[in-house]
């Protein structure tokens, strides 16, 4: 993969909401408290849209697990359950590779040391009324790490392995490096990399050495870096933070401050890509804006005019028919509700595959990304389908839309307004044809020969 190619596929990535991805995950609850198993239920349901799955004693945890495991992302479980009350079912949960976060109101330092030597995410305590919020977050941030890589750095095999070891119990993507030069190489091939753990003591470059290279190179501006050292030294947490890096931890350190520090620099992760994805999207419809369809775009098309990843695409313009009519004659309350149910219905259409934004009062673009003009017309004509298929509700009762879209073949590499000007002149002319229909590039070609 290119340079500029991983500098793309990281600022798209970024632009994910994290909440959405949590949406049809599954907890498996280890819980005979049915006031705690109601509330975790319909709070993680209505919330993130997670399903809780209960279990109130061992048998019943024995039963779920035989039916298969794979599908928990991970449990919550009280130490003491029916058929098991010495956190019998921590082991049965680990032995299944679901990491458990232990929720018990019995813990003390001697039960505290127990637990964090065993493979557990985490451990809320039911100490109060904000027992129940902790406990959430500590699901959301777990599941949520499951879309987060990191990359350990580190000559030493023994230590490289106890931080992989460390990072995998909070359910981390881990991509290790032997090296300092070898980690740079990782950053250029991982987009997906978002937080590095680095040793100082490295023959070559040393790890403030490397955090300083990972600063100078602007497709990495988003990445956390951990410095981390057993050196003697009281200036290398400042040599490493003056570097650049976001946070230093000595060893040897304490298994939960390691947990709490690298929690917090993915918080701030998730914080600034929750940012960028506000700052990215249409305050009306919750589409990519114009400002980001301008940035994103013209990245996917040169990567998709790489000879090694080719990968067919058009432009697409489309707009609501007859919109000013239909604001002045219900109100612009009523077409702000159009606007919002035709954004939804694109937006279900597209997914994730295509790019989709709302480039200005009634007016949508969509690059449309792996499919050949014959597919990508066919794409663009289910588009329209679907928002004429069904009157819209809105409060003065159900009116009929249609979209009239232009569509142009993203064929030799130009500037990408001359794709969005060529898209929108057939647009003009699906609108001087009658609108409520489709003008592709393809379809004047095929005018031109039969005639």
């Amino acid at each position: 993969m290119r340079e500029e190619d991983v500098v793309s596929a990281r600022k798209i990535k970024r632009t994910g909401r994290v909440t959405d991805q949590l949406v049809g995950r599954k907890v498996l609850l280890v819980e005979d408290s049915k006031t705690y198993v109601a509330a975790l239920a319909v709070r993680l349901d209505t919330h993130y849209g997670i399903e809780v799955v209960a279990c109130s004693s061992m048998d019943d945890l024995r039963r779920t697990l035989a039916y298969g495991c794979s599908d928990y992302s991970v449990a919550i479980a009280d130490l003491n359950q029916p058929g098991g009350p010495h956190g019998e079912a921590l082991d049965l949960l680990i032995a299944h590779d679901v990491p458990p976060i232990v929720f018990t109101g019995s813990f003390d330092e001697a039960t505290r040391n127990e637990m964090l030597a065993k493979q557990i995410a985490d451990y809320v305590l039911k100490d109060g009324p904000s027992a129940l919020d902790n406990v959430i977050s500590s699901v959301v941030r777990l599941m949520s790490n499951r879309e987060v890589r990191v990359l350990v750095v580190d000559d030493m095999r023994s230590t490289r392995e106890l931080l992989a070891r460390h990072l995998k119990k909070q359910l981390f993507r881990i991509t290790k490096a032997t090296s300092a030069e070898m980690a740079l190489k990782e950053l250029s091939l991982r987009p997906d990399i978002e937080l590095a753990v680095v040793d100082y003591e490295m023959p070559g470059m040393n790890g403030v050495e490397f955090v300083r290279n990972v600063r100078r190179n602007s497709a990495y501006d988003g990445i956390r870096i951990i410095g981390v050292s057993s050196a003697e030294r009281s200036d290398l947490m400042m040599e490493y933070l003056k570097a650049g890096a976001n946070d230093y931890v000595r060893r040897p350190f304490d298994d939960e401050e390691f947990r709490l520090r690298v929690a917090q620099n993915v918080a701030t992760l998730f914080h600034v890509r929750q940012l960028r994805d506000k700052a990215a999207r249409d305050y009306l419809t919750g589409l990519y804006n114009r400002r980001h369809f301008f940035e994103v775009g013209p990245r996917l098309v040169a990567a998709g005019h790489d000879p090694e990843e080719s990968v067919p695409m058009s432009m697409a313009v489309m707009d609501i028919d007859n919109f000013k009519l239909l604001n002045d004659t219900y109100g612009h309350e009523i077409g702000d509700e159009v606007l919002k149910e035709v954004s939804n219905r694109l937006m279900d259409a597209c997914g994730e595959k295509h790019l989709l934004a709302r480039l200005g009062g009634e007016e949508f673009g969509v690059l449309v990304r792996g499919l050949d003009p014959m597919g990508a017309r066919a794409f663009c004509e289910e588009l329209r389908r679907c928002i004429s298929r069904e009157s819209i509700l809105t409060d003065d009762g159900p009116l009929n839309v249609t979209v009239s879209i232009g569509l142009a073949e993203v064929a030799e590499m130009e500037a990408f307004d001359n794709y969005l000007n060529a898209a929108d002149q057939l647009l003009y002319m699906a609108k001087d044809a009658g609108r409520n229909r489709v003008v592709a590039e393809r379809d004047l070609n095929h005018h031109e020969d039969v005639a």
